[in-house]
């Protein structure tokens, strides 16, 4: 393929600060990225934002289909040029924060979700996925690399937050790949990583996911207060009820809310609904 930089000149495309435009020309790089996310020719891929089609060139070369969203319809001259040879890649132009993922997954088979993210979608996106999704098997996705390692980081560490615990009930989450700022055009002023969250389902079972969203906010309310504080807070609770609620789910009185694991938030989210079920 032409450089990259010649074929965006040669369309007159301006990157456009508000989509967190960053481009990845580098081979190796995307070949690593297609590799590492497990695309081959029995896969269906979803990739959101495309930009000017070089990664999505590479997912198009190994998997059995693909397809991509782009929000910028300015791209549309360069993505018809570069995909030109690309019959398995569909290119849809809208802003995927705004498609109908239910009514979308009907189309679709089970998938894998690839894509180089911009920092202003990438959280609302992955609990999107999270939240919502009934094929995704797995999202192989670049990021800040602070992001990617909140989105993996252990209980009790400054890291850790309420996008970890969310994340954690339904996909495992590791960081596969570091990717220095010098690998895309133009240069951002941060690092990247490539982090993969695969999905298991029921993987921290619960009896409500909505009290255990609701029980996650809350211990992550204000790290500056015990849990049992924004308990009170959060769940419109008297003191009573939230030590007894800390009590039957094994937490210490003081406990703050970043020391506990996904799995404790999990089972002080089903005492909570109990308690709400007999309220």
């Amino acid at each position: 393929m032409e450089n990259l930089r010649l074929i965006l000149g040669k369309h007159g495309f301006s990157f456009k600060k508000q989509f967190g435009q960053n481009f990845i020309s580098d081979t190796n790089l995307l070949r690593s990225i297609v590799e590492l996310a497990g695309i081959d020719k029995s896969s269906t891929v979803l990739e959101i934002g495309c930009g000017a089609g070089t990664l999505t060139r590479e997912l198009a070369a190994s998997a059995k289909e693909v397809f991509a969203f782009e929000i910028d319809e300015k791209l549309k001259p360069v993505l018809a040029e570069t995909l030109a040879d690309c019959p398995n890649a569909q290119v849809t132009f809208k802003d995927f924060l705004k498609v109908d993922l239910a009514a979308l997954e009907r189309e679709l088979a089970p998938y894998t979700v690839v894509a180089n993210l911009p920092y202003y979608i990438t959280s609302p996106l992955v609990m999107r996925f999270v939240e919502e999704s009934e094929k995704a098997g797995a999202l192989v996705i670049m990021v800040q690399d602070d992001v990617a390692k909140r989105f993996c980081a252990e209980a009790g560490t400054p890291e850790y937050g309420a996008i970890t615990a969310a994340i954690a009930r339904r996909a495992s989450a590791e960081i596969v790949k570091y990717v220095p700022r010098r690998m895309f055009y133009p240069v951002p002023n941060v690092d990247s990583a490539v982090v993969k969250l695969t999905f298991e389902r029921d993987r921290i079972p619960v009896r409500s996911a909505k009290c255990y969203r609701d029980t996650v906010r809350a211990a992550f309310l204000s790290r500056r207060k015990t849990l049992e504080n924004n308990l009170v807070n959060a769940f419109s609770l008297t003191r009573e009820q939230a030590q007894a609620a800390l009590h039957a789910a094994n937490v210490p009185d003081k406990a703050r809310g970043e020391t506990l694991s996904p799995k404790q938030l999990a089972h002080l989210s089903d005492v909570l609904f109990e308690l709400r079920e007999k309220q």
